[in-house]
């Protein structure tokens, strides 16, 4: 790709890490399509409030931008293309089944305004591999897409399609190639991450594309895996977190709620006794390792007693990083036709969830005191440790290098501390 067109084309990311990846490929992709003058959008569905957003940055970017081709993708445009079909400032409309594909940005005055096919019809997953991340410290590797199960909430698997793994040769020669190009942390990212292998001969599980990966890609620094469902962690990925120091001490876990009855209607396939029990049996494997989870407040039917329940789920799996989602109901979901709370009470309790969220965020910050963290380091005075905390340092270092940082404080956000050793710094 050319700085020429790289700079013609722009992508703005809503939404997910998957769609970070993706926006990388549209942005090639686009680029070798010839694609000139235009902005694309790649939209998340996941709440009401990302579509919201997303039509909001339309709007403006049409004001800014009175010439250019304004283009929408993600998986709102595949779940509801007739939003921004009614948006006069939108030129055209494309699915998630066809934003990576080339010849999808060969646009002209004749071409059709919405391409939206069956998401369901497709089968294959990380059809294009990409030489790197735009203005980015670590690489995303997309290893699966698409989801089987079906939440009642979430509306994900109808802009996704089913659940669909890549091959492990070939996730295993992407990373091997963005090693070999200087990124030092990679991160495996899906839609439903631990179903990967399920659709492959032998359905091996995720943990044994991890322990291929950490085996085949020595030079390899950091390896780790974005969210993964509370139901899933097999054997194998287990003695991974045990023995190997390069798998990131890190789970982003998909909780969503802590009352057994609220998950039951959620869909979910776990209980909140199994939650406890996951982050115990991980702990117990690897004492350093940090937890995160996405919850929903004000699901349908909650009441004060199952609110509640979700509260305390927070300090009962000692929880790092909260990602508090107020309940949204999306169009096709069953949750959407149960009897729904007020808007404000919804908003009232997401606001105590989040105010749980960062007394527990405070708890993790002070425990850091003192220590030395491993960190990737995502632009100048500002890293990330191997277990997902925002450090804050002072010393130079390289942007996606690895260093040692020591820290003596926090700001209720982040860690803050001093720059110990560069030896393992490498340029990107």
């Amino acid at each position: 790709m050319s700085p020429e067109n790289e700079k013609k084309v722009d992508v703005v990311t809503f939404g997910c890490r998957l769609n970070s990846y993706e926006s990388e490929v549209i942005r090639k992709t686009a680029a070798e399509d010839g694609l000139d003058n235009a902005i694309i959008f790649n939209t998340c569905a996941v709440t009401g409030e990302a579509v919201r957003q997303a039509r909001q940055a339309i709007r403006r970017a049409r004001k800014e931008n009175p010439d250019a081709k304004l283009i929408v993708t993600g998986c709102a445009a595949q779940t509801d293309p007739d939003t921004f079909a009614n948006m006069a400032e939108v030129d055209f409309i494309i699915g998630n089944g066809d934003k990576q594909k080339a010849g999808s940005y060969k646009l002209t005055p004749d071409s059709a305004r919405i391409t939206v096919n069956d998401i369901f019809s497709v089968q294959e997953t990380a059809g294009h591999l990409i030489d790197g991340l735009k203005d980015r410290a670590r690489a995303f590797v997309e290893v699966q897409n698409g989801c089987d199960h079906r939440c009642t909430f979430c509306i994900i698997p109808y802009g996704r399609g089913n659940s669909r793994s890549a091959a492990a040769g070939d996730v295993i020669s992407q990373t091997q190639k963005l090693v070999a190009q200087g990124y030092n942390e990679i991160v495996l990212t899906g839609v439903d991450l631990t179903s990967w292998g399920t659709d492959l001969p032998g359905t091996p599980p995720l943990g044994n594309l991890v322990t291929r990966i950490l085996k085949l890609v020595p030079d390899l620094k950091r390896l780790r895996l974005s969210s993964i469902d509370a139901a899933e962690i097999d054997d194998t990925l287990l003695r991974a977190f045990a023995e190997e120091e390069r798998l990131a001490p890190y789970l982003h876990l998909s909780l969503q709620h802590g009352d057994d009855m609220i998950l039951k209607r959620m869909k979910r396939r776990h209980l909140r006794a199994d939650s406890i029990a996951l982050v115990e049996k991980v702990r117990a494997v690897r004492p350093d390792i940090s937890f995160g989870a996405d919850m929903i407040a004000g699901f349908p039917t909650e009441t004060e007693e199952m609110f509640a329940n979700a509260v305390s789920l927070v300090d009962a799996c000692d929880l790092s990083f909260v990602h508090v989602f107020p309940y949204s109901p999306r169009p096709q979901t069953p949750a959407a036709k149960m009897p729904q709370l007020a808007r404000p009470l919804i908003k009232e309790r997401a606001a105590r969830l989040r105010a749980k969220a960062e007394e527990a965020l405070t708890r993790h910050l002070s425990r850091q005191h003192g220590r030395t963290l491993s960190c990737v380091v995502e632009k100048p005075g500002f890293a990330r440790a191997a277990d997902f905390t925002e450090v804050v340092f002072s010393g130079d270092a390289v942007v996606g290098g690895i260093s040692d940082i020591f820290i003596h404080g926090h700001d209720g956000k982040h860690v803050i501390g001093s720059l110990v050793q560069t030896e393992l710094q490498q340029a990107i």
